[in-house]
């Protein structure tokens, strides 16, 4: 069983929040033993207030110690102008102490505010780009619908919960079983990690084996932290030989071909769009070392990384 905690911010959008807890609640419900406890925070009162006024009853998070595997920060409106030390060092805690944070519309704010976004990608709602401009740091910000990278879990909000969620429960438990909750919220479509910046997988694949888009799935919300065939397979609901056959026949790659192209592009898109050091992005693209990392570049796009990475100019003399 996860333990897991959602931090309410007074002005919390409750559809963010409702597509976030009941997948959750779907998954107990359905699984043979207690999947998930969640436990409801709050910044402040016993209650925490959404922003069409509804309430939630929760626990002022400054009374509970941050021993949770997984605590999500739920914000909306301004979360910018919050500026609350205790927050920031308990969910600093929250780290030390092991817990993978993440946020929800415009949680990821304030976890960049309380410092815990470094050297992590992530992204959220659309509304609170403009937030990061004001920021001090090298933001590894993506427009993205989730985000998943390592111990950071963050998404835009509104419906995008939902999707993020469809990744946590087939990483905790299989895609037919995520499936499985999708339909029971007639989520006749699963967006994939990639959304909206880029078309869905079927759309830059065509149409695919449901274990061949399961397993993309899970390579495109694991990249930092590459999973191996053997869970590749069994979260797809094949055996490997099985899962092999699947690619070979739909894609022309093997499996674990596929997944270090995934990488290895999102590497790339690393390198021209930010000032991460090549180090980071190796560790960011899940390879061991920034060697490994270049040497598996040079053989996918024929140049080492480094030709990407323009000069800086010269300054003119006098």
């Amino acid at each position: 069983m996860r333990r897991i905690a959602f931090l309410l911010i007074d002005g919390f959008a409750l559809m963010s929040t409702a597509a976030a807890l009941e997948p959750l609640r779907a998954a107990n419900m359905f699984a043979p033993t207690h999947a998930y406890d969640i436990t409801l925070l709050s910044s402040s009162e016993l209650h925490a207030t959404a922003s069409v006024g509804a309430m939630f009853d929760a626990r002022p998070y400054h009374k509970v110690q941050p021993l949770f595997d997984l605590i999500f920060v739920v914000a909306g409106g301004d979360p910018a102008r919050i500026n609350d030390p205790a927050l920031f060092a308990w969910l600093r805690q929250a780290d030390r102490n092991g817990a993978a944070l993440g946020g929800i519309s415009g949680g990821a704010v304030i976890l960049a505010k309380a410092g815990l976004l470094r050297e992590r990608r992530f992204t959220v709602h659309w509304h609170h780009y403009k937030d990061f401009d004001s920021l001090p740091g090298p933001w590894l910000l993506e427009r993205r619908l989730f985000v998943i990278d390592r111990d950071r879990y963050t998404c835009a909000g509104g419906s995008a919960p939902l999707d993020m969620m469809h990744a946590l429960i087939a990483r905790d438990f299989g895609g037919n079983f995520a499936q499985r909750i999708s339909d029971w919220f007639i989520q006749t479509e699963v967006r994939g990690a990639e959304a909206p910046q880029r078309s869905s997988i079927a759309a830059r694949y065509g149409p695919l084996p449901l274990p061949v888009e399961t397993a993309i799935e899970l390579m495109e919300s694991h990249i930092a932290d590459p999973l191996d065939q053997e869970q590749v397979a069994e979260l797809s609901g094949r055996s490997v030989r099985q899962l092999q056959r699947l690619f070979r026949e739909a894609l022309g790659r093997s499996v674990m071909e596929e997944y270090r192209r995934i990488r290895l592009e999102t590497g790339r898109e690393l390198i021209v769009s930010t000032r991460v050091p090549l180090a980071e992005i190796a560790q960011l693209t899940g390879f061991a070392t920034q060697a490994h990392f270049t040497d598996a570049f040079r053989r996918a796009y024929g140049h080492p990384p480094s030709t990407l990475r323009r000069a800086p100019a010269k300054r003119p003399k006098g």
